[in-house]
């Protein structure tokens, strides 16, 4: 990591200039330690990630995608009133982002979905930041198909589409992978799996994944929604586009939800099942840091 690199060389410079006996070499030490600690804690957590560890040890980061503050329209929900807007505090909208998450485990990095890409998304300057290669990322979770999570796997070249995650696998639910390919508007999705097309998986829920990450069935927002479990952490992708609301009535969609009833059910279905389990919730439109108990 750069930033860290710069720092442990510059505490090793000052130890050999200054540090002629044993006392100077400690407090070289001492000094390199604490300026190591601190710079760790920023590369860990800033306003556009935060990382946290599960107790397998594993590491998952939160990473914010979209450019600027955001907050959801109290439009994008039918049918709430604005007594309850004004109730819960939301009169100015509804707190949200777009976000992946990154997670390290067995020396190996999973991606939870790509974000807007070249429609805004900062995800390739935070994995700079993090001193996170592209390259290094060799498995891709997909929760479905739509733009604010697949735009991020490709960049726009002079001939059509180039693949930004080199050495990466994608993981796909099979029901979403099938009812986007018999769309009608599906140029996005077609374009972005034909580039991954030979490091393409297609799974069912109920599956195991690398890494004993379980599928689990949240069809509902689109028809393969997945959300996805590791030990104690559930990536609900976009189970929920309004937190501060959805939480205490997830009876209300999203204008964004395909299927309404099933959207519903499959929200407090999986809200339950995280509640039950002692999960932290880790999800696409979480207001930031995007983690959720």
């Amino acid at each position: 990591m750069k930033i860290l690199f710069n720092v442990v060389m510059s505490a090793a410079i000052a130890a050999t200039m200054f540090g002629c006996g044993n006392n100077g070499s400690e407090q070289a030490k001492q000094n390199l330690a604490a300026e190591t600690s601190a710079e760790a804690k920023t590369v860990a957590e800033s306003s556009d990630f935060k990382t946290i560890t599960l107790k397998s040890g594993a590491t998952v980061t939160w990473i914010k995608d979209n450019p600027d503050d955001k907050k959801n329209p109290k439009d994008l929900f039918a049918g709430v009133s604005d007594s309850l807007y004004e109730t819960l505090g939301l009169n100015d909208g509804i707190p949200a982002s777009v976000s992946t998450f990154l997670m390290k485990v067995d020396g190996e990095y999973v991606l939870f979905d790509a974000g807007l890409g070249d429609f805004g998304g900062q995800l390739g300057r935070h994995l700079n930041e993090l001193g996170v290669n592209p390259d290094d990322i060799k498995l891709i979770y997909l929760t479905h198909l739509h733009v604010d999570h697949i735009s991020g796997l490709v960049s726009k070249g002079e001939n059509g589409f180039n693949k930004v995650f080199k050495n990466a696998t994608l993981y796909l639910g099979k029901i979403e992978h099938d009812a986007w390919m018999a769309m009608e508007k599906n140029d996005l999705q077609k374009g972005i799996l034909g580039v991954y097309r030979d490091n393409l998986n297609l799974f069912a829920f109920g599956d195991t994944l690398p890494h004993a990450v379980e599928a689990i069935d949240a069809i509902g927002h689109t028809p393969g929604h997945t959300v996805f479990r590791y030990n104690e952490l559930l990536v609900i992708g976009d189970l929920m586009h309004g937190y501060a609301l959805q939480i205490k009535h997830p009876e209300f969609n999203s204008n964004y939800d395909m299927d309404k009833e099933k959207s519903i059910e499959s929200r407090k279905r999986i809200l339950e099942y995280a509640k039950a389990n002692g999960l932290t919730m880790a999800g696409m439109h979480l207001p930031s840091p995007g983690f959720a108990e």
